[in-house]
């Protein structure tokens, strides 16, 4: 049986962008940056349960998250939780300016960490419909007039869609191809953004850490053929997933 070897954009492989008189440490083989002591985040960690690792923030008092950056020349990769336990993704490509984000389930995470870079937005990327994953669409395109990017047979259910994909469409970000995988299962629509000149893949909510996404209106048999799709990529593959939920009361 094939095991998926890929890396977890969560997973502790990448370094830590530190914050000023920042502390990383792995909790969970996930990274924090802590503004507070050592032995107070310990102590924190320790004796409050966590259900996400968002949720863990909020219980540490942690005012920022551990950026991933630099996964090729020119493409930066910031990771920005959303909601309760929800990953949106800003892309920044460093030799043009342009900035997209993958996902964004609210707007206001978002907004505010384009304005702590002071960087505009031209793209937004859905990997499916749910709102979860699409409800920061309208305000944020309002605001910045960022093209809205979806799957083909999704195009009515994505909020603010302008360019409909469909599995095996190539895209170009900012010079970077991207390739665009069916991945079905979680929904009918699921589409997967994998950029191979960079070695990564946004999974959205087919692939998380430790398990795959729910069927809501996919079959078993398309999750499975959505799987072997991610498996097949290389090795070194970086996975970049919808959600938390490796931490767990």
């Amino acid at each position: 049986m094939q095991t998926i070897s890929k890396a977890s954009c969560t997973m502790a492989s990448f370094p830590c962008t530190r914050v000023k008189s920042g502390l990383c440490v792995w909790p969970g083989m996930k990274q924090l940056c802590l503004r507070k002591g050592l032995p107070y985040g310990l102590l924190r960690f320790l004796s409050i349960p966590f259900k996400t690792l968002w949720g863990a923030s909020r219980s540490l008092k942690v005012t920022q998250f551990c950026t991933v950056s630099s996964v090729s020349s020119s493409l930066q990769i910031e990771l920005v939780p959303c909601l309760k336990d929800n990953y949106a993704y800003l892309l920044h490509d460093v030799d043009t300016g342009t900035v997209g984000v993958v996902d964004p389930s609210e707007s206001r995470p978002i907004i505010d960490a384009l304005s702590r870079k002071n960087r505009n937005l031209n793209y937004i990327l859905n990997t499916h419909h749910h709102y979860d994953h699409t409800g920061g669409n309208v305000e944020l395109k309002a605001r910045y007039g960022a093209k809205v990017i979806g799957s083909g047979m999704d195009r009515d259910r994505i909020p603010g869609i302008d360019i409909a994909l469909n599995g095996g469409d190539k895209w170009m970000f900012a010079g970077h191809e991207v390739l665009v995988i069916e991945t079905p299962g979680h929904t009918r629509g699921h589409i997967s953004f994998y950029f191979p000149g960079s070695g990564v893949i946004f999974t959205g909510d087919t692939l998380f850490s430790l398990s795959c996404g729910k069927l809501f209106e996919g079959t078993p048999e398309q999750m499975a053929s959505s799987l072997k799709k991610i498996t097949a990529l290389p090795d070194d593959t970086n996975i970049y997933c919808g959600h938390e939920y490796t931490l767990v009361k």
